[in-house]
């Protein structure tokens, strides 16, 4: 993945964006992710590491490579993973597209939230699957913005994601990616594809998702790209921000918020 190609940006609010994310999502997207004691595990395109720390904790006794094509993320991924003593990982730089390991070098390889930023996803799950040992797993987690619906409802607010959708279409990404996880992981050679969807519901009786997905999550993915839309012509400066409080809106006592992330699992 080209650097220029992530549409949320490399900004300090981002990192912190991520890490609530991958904080509020723990239950949701990991909790069926355990790998053995001795198991060799690639992470293939960790960025600032909100999803390594999980995979390491969730699996202590699993050797995990980290990769990731920007040096500054894994700088910051090796700066946090250490700060909280996390042992059982490595990082390396590198390219999806061009891995630096002998054929089979893996059990198992974990990919999420990478396959939306690029412009050839197919090929990219194509050219992991060499590194993974015969009868090794994969596992693929990818939203899905199209999921996405919330009430009150709002003309503005529904515009605004579909700019973020827009924005990502641009720069080679799909941000509707969740919903051809089959045809891709299957189109790559995989064996045992299974695909689940996985919910987010929200509303005032999941205050942690209140304020960890639907505020600290999702509208602050979106509101960090309003200058691009603006620029673009994409929104008027009335409109997108009208399309933002609307999506804050959802977060009080009598909003609802829904977005649904898919997991595929399968087999070489």
């Amino acid at each position: 993945m080209n650097k220029n190609r992530y549409v949320h940006g490399y900004s300090p609010r981002e990192s912190e964006r991520l890490a609530d994310q991958a904080e509020t999502l723990i239950t949701l997207l990991h909790n069926d992710t355990r790998y053995s004691n001795g198991s060799r595990v690639l992470e293939a395109g960790c960025g600032i590491g909100a999803q390594t720390e999980i995979l390491a904790r969730n699996s202590p006794g699993a050797l995990i490579t980290s990769v990731d094509i920007s040096e500054d993320s894994l700088q910051r991924a090796e700066e946090n993973i250490r700060q909280k003593g996390i042992t059982n990982v490595t990082f390396l730089q590198g390219n999806i597209f061009r891995l630096p390991f002998m054929p089979g070098s893996f059990d198992h390889i974990f990919v999420c939230f990478v396959l939306e930023h690029l412009d050839e996803p197919g090929k990219a799950l194509e050219q992991l699957r060499p590194v993974l040992k015969e009868g090794g797993s994969i596992t693929v987690i990818e939203g899905d913005h199209g999921s996405t619906f919330f009430y009150p409802d709002h003309e503005d607010a529904r515009r605004a994601v579909q700019c973020l959708v827009q924005l990502q279409q641009q720069m080679g990404g799909n941000a509707l990616i969740g919903r051809e996880l089959f045809p891709l992981v299957s189109g790559a050679g995989y064996n045992d594809v299974s695909v689940s969807p996985r919910m987010v519901y929200v509303d005032a009786s999941r205050p942690a998702l209140v304020e960890g997905f639907t505020k600290l999550t999702f509208t602050a993915m979106v509101k960090a790209v309003g200058p691009e839309v603006v620029k673009g012509g994409l929104m008027s400066p009335d409109a997108w921000n009208r399309g933002i409080e609307a999506l804050y809106r959802t977060a009080e006592p009598d909003g609802v918020f829904c977005y649904t992330f898919f997991k595929a699992t399968a087999r070489k």
